[in-house]
């Protein structure tokens, strides 16, 4: 499979990056184990966790993606052959949370503890912390570097603002800099990244892996109302988009795929896949043949006019 750079960092991966989160929350263990063997067999041996998965799921804790991705590596002792990338910042209840330098030196440790291996390749900010200097954390994550512990940081869910401000940091202190942007981004959810965020990593060069990347399984169009999703895991994330735009969206998305003989799914993916400014959208699966879609979606070239085509029903409209 052909390899991308992650921004200026010489790390290269696949151009698809799979999701950790559902590792341990609607993907048990032995379900995670079949996924990761799948995945690293079709070469896409780049993961993205996070600290915090699956927190926000009744019943479940933080650490349990990043855990089950440990056994993993220590069953099948196969931790160089994979891309890791995993977040800390974001709440794992109980106030803990934020960018200083006390959290993300005790959080590292802790993740690498699970995780079972002795460094991270890509280690994000999960959320902007404004209460901490980003001097202060960008300082923390060069030692984590200089000490091997990490080999490349980035961030997610940041304003074009403070992304600027964070590369200016280190920029003008000669530190390690934000090597990639994790933003919200799909045929649906456009303006977010699009306004001014691409603007800014296309002008530092750097590599962008979007999440949510089916809108939460819509532009998979396994759901075509409200109703239909009511009783889905991330019900309460769908439910924005059956909307016109939604419907079109999904009617477009139909026909390309009836005409290149592929799911809608495949598609959204490709889609993104095809954007000069992304470099590896993240996508989940629960069972083995979504995941063999998702492989699928990596080989897909679509035409210039199929890509117009879609780009022209999933426009959003300018605020008023």
């Amino acid at each position: 499979m052909k390899k991308r750079q992650l921004g200026h960092s010489g790390i290269e991966v696949p151009a698809l990056c799979f999701g950790g989160n559902v590792i341990g929350w609607t993907a048990d263990e032995k379900r995670s184990f079949e996924l990761l063997d799948e995945l690293l067999a079709n070469g896409l041996n780049f993961i993205d966790t996070a600290d915090t998965y699956p927190h926000w799921a009744p019943g479940h804790e933080a650490g349990e993606s990043e855990t089950i991705i440990g056994k993993w590596f220590k069953a099948r002792g196969n931790r160089s052959k994979v891309i890791l990338a995993t977040k800390v910042g974001s709440s794992m209840g109980q106030g803990k949370k934020g960018l200083s330098k006390k959290y993300i030196r005790a959080e590292v440790e802790e993740s690498l503890k699970r995780l079972q291996t002795d460094y991270i390749d890509l280690y994000q900010s999960h959320r902007d912390d404004e209460n901490t200097p980003q001097l202060e954390t960008m300082e923390t994550f060069a030692n984590l570097i200089k000490e091997g512990k990490v080999r490349a940081i980035g961030c997610s869910n940041f304003t074009a603002e403070r992304l600027e401000s964070a590369l200016e940091v280190s920029r003008k202190h000669n530190l390690p800099r934000y090597e990639t942007l994790q933003p919200e981004y799909n045929l649906y959810d456009r303006a977010g990244f699009e306004h001014k965020l691409e603007g800014v990593c296309v002008k530092h060069g750097l590599g962008v892996i979007s999440y949510f990347s089916l809108a939460s399984g819509f532009l998979s169009g396994k759901y075509r109302s409200a109703e239909q999703a009511g009783t889905a895991a991330r019900a309460g994330f769908l439910k924005k988009y059956f909307t016109e735009r939604g419907m079109r969206i999904l009617q477009t998305l139909d026909a390309v795929a009836h005409d290149l003989k592929a799911k809608p799914a495949q598609v959204a993916l490709a889609w993104l896949i095809a954007r000069p400014s992304i470099t590896a959208p993240i996508a989940s699966a629960t069972t083995v043949e979504q995941l063999h879609e998702l492989v699928e979606a990596t080989k897909f070239n679509l035409p210039p006019g199929v890509i117009e085509k879609l780009n022209h029903a999933s426009v959003e409209p300018l605020a008023a």
